[in-house]
């Protein structure tokens, strides 16, 4: 496995292989009967003795192939300590994590390089793929058309908006091949008209990659504008507490009442375990 510095979002190789095949981007091939994430039976403990913190406690999930996963839960909760398992960054105390194919993972901040410009960032994970040089600026170019941000190659970080900069994080990390993207509240820090903006464009972009997605997310509303399921975690240690469906077709809008009555169903019970842990 290849690690830079994390917040340069690094070309990840997935947690466990098994037995899959390899696939001729350097990751593994997708097995067409596996779950593109399993997560059976995880812990993670940090620390040892007394001072010893149960952050997760036997959580097990399968996350299709394809499907858009929203986790959801109090801060604290474990949900960046799961994506950090299933990215490969951390190693579970206990159970086991599979990922089929290349795993990204995104923050919430850009991180972008401030001296390079947003083809040269986006060129970076080709650089770790081991694209030749001669073709990377021509599918740098390819990928910031996708989140179509393709006329401004050329500008550097402190030139673009904050959303614009997370287009650019989120091409780099379309970059790295990935099967699997990890996004860590990514839009957190954004103003509500940007981020709407860039929910659009997060749904586009997954389905027209055929993308499996795991959305880290304090706001439930965006986690029922975006998923096709949401995962409620407990208060630490973390256990799935809960999952809800989210019958509601596509293109959604955040502010529509179908949304609304799902992100308030999930809210009932996010304070319910609130509650129950501050008890």
């Amino acid at each position: 496995m290849t690690i830079l510095d994390p917040h340069l979002d690094p070309s990840l190789e997935p947690a466990s292989a098994g037995d899959a095949a390899t696939d001729p981007r350097g990751g593994v091939a997708a097995s067409a009967s596996a779950p593109a994430v399993r997560i059976a039976d995880v812990s993670k403990q940090f620390g040892t003795g007394p001072s010893a913190v149960l952050a997760l406690d036997r959580v097990s999930l399968d996350v299709e192939r394809g499907e858009f996963l929203c986790i959801v839960g109090a801060s604290g909760c474990g949900k960046s300590t799961l994506l950090n398992l299933v990215a490969g960054l951390d190693a579970p105390s206990a159970g086991t994590v599979t990922a089929q194919g290349r795993v990204a993972l995104m923050f919430q901040e850009a991180a972008l390089l401030p001296w390079r410009t947003a083809a040269q960032n986006v060129e970076l994970a080709l650089k770790l793929r081991r694209v030749p040089r001669a073709e990377r600026r021509a599918q740098a170019l390819e990928l910031l058309s996708l989140v179509r941000l393709q006329d401004f190659a050329d500008k550097r970080p402190h030139e673009l908006s904050g959303g614009m900069r997370q287009r650019v994080a989120l091409a780099r990390a379309l970059g790295q091949g990935a099967d699997v993207l990890l996004m860590d509240e990514p839009f957190g820090a954004l103003d509500a008209i940007t981020r709407d903006v860039l929910h659009d464009e997060v749904e586009r972009v997954g389905a027209e990659q055929q993308l499996t997605t795991i959305f880290v997310t304090h706001n439930v509303r965006e986690a029922a504008r975006l998923g096709d399921r949401i995962v409620l975690l407990s208060s630490r240690p973390g256990r799935v507490a809960a999952e809800f469906g989210v019958p509601v077709e596509r293109l959604r809008r955040i502010e529509s009442p179908e949304v609304s009555a799902i992100a308030a169903d999930v809210t009932v019970r996010l304070r319910e375990e609130v509650r129950r842990h501050a008890g």
